[in-house]
This record gives C-alpha cells, sequence and structure tokens, in this order.
C-alpha cells in the first residue's frame, strides 16, 4: 500500500468522500454529524492522504491543525471491501507519525459513540488514544466519543 498526500482534485477521491458523508448521514443525527464534506477538507490547515492498493483506493484520512501543538484527525476511512484488513492501521500510524515530525504535541479526533463506531474506537484505542472531553468548539454530545493522544 501506499499513502499520499492527496490535493482533491480526482474524480475518485470526491465520489469516495461523497460516499463518507452520506454513510456519516444515513447513521447520525445532522445536529452530530460533523464529517467534512470535500470544499471542508480543501483548507490551508488540513493535509488529507489517500491510500492505495496498486490503482484501487482503499482508505483517506486528514489532519487538520488547530494550532501549533493541536491536531484533529478527520475524515478516516476505509473501502468498505477492505474494512479489518490493515489499511487504517497503516494510515494512523503515518498520520500519527507525520503529525510528530510536523510538531503536533496532541492528536485529538471526535467519532461517533454507537455500536457502528465501535472498531474505530478499538483502533484508537489500540494506538494509544484515551478518552476525553470535547476539545476545539466541539461541546457534549450524547452521539460522539473524544479522544487523544500525546505525542
Amino acid at each position: 500500500m501506499k499513502i499520499i498526500v492527496d490535493d482533491l482534485s480526482g474524480p475518485e477521491i470526491a465520489a469516495f468522500l461523497e460516499e463518507h458523508v452520506q454513510d456519516m448521514r444515513a447513521i447520525t443525527p445532522l445536529e452530530s454529524k460533523h464529517a467534512l464534506d470535500l470544499d471542508g477538507l480543501r483548507r490551508k490547515e488540513i493535509t488529507f492522504w489517500s491510500v492505495y492498493d496498486g490503482d484501487e483506493l482503499v482508505g483517506c484520512g486528514a489532519i487538520k491543525r488547530h494550532d501549533a501543538e493541536l491536531g484533529e484527525i478527520k475524515s478516516m476511512r476505509t473501502s468498505p471491501t477492505r474494512r479489518r484488513g490493515g489499511v487504517a492501521a497503516h494510515l494512523l500510524g503515518h498520520m500519527i507519525s507525520e503529525a510528530r515530525e510536523t510538531g503536533l504535541k496532541r492528536l485529538s479526533l471526535e467519532t461517533g459513540s454507537t455500536e457502528h463506531f465501535l472498531p474505530a474506537r478499538k483502533l484508537y484505542e489500540r494506538f494509544g488514544f484515551t478518552y476525553t472531553g470535547p476539545f476545539a468548539d466541539y461541546t457534549d454530545d450524547p452521539h460522539s466519543s473524544y479522544m487523544t493522544k500525546v505525542l
């Protein structure tokens, strides 16, 4: 698998992310949905990576830099046909390394609190993320779990 910084200009990643946003809308109340669309991910404070296995897009993820010390994991997604196959773990390890290299001191994230998101929460736990309260602009939300990792 190869991981590349993606400028989000290709139709394949646009369709992949649109599917992600639609999936999140289907399982999360609108007021609790925090998945960014394509335009939301094209901000200068966000670095976005795509994961390819050969020519096949199999995953993606991003880090949003809030300030000199805090980064937030955004838009982690694995192709439905490749889930539980190591794609997300490979990407998450890469993103943590990149965050350290850029001087971030902490990575935080928001993910769903329902059973659907349990595999994601277990992955983050495996990489040393611990549960915390809301951060940045987030507020208490029964549909959200907040996690952080000190780098």
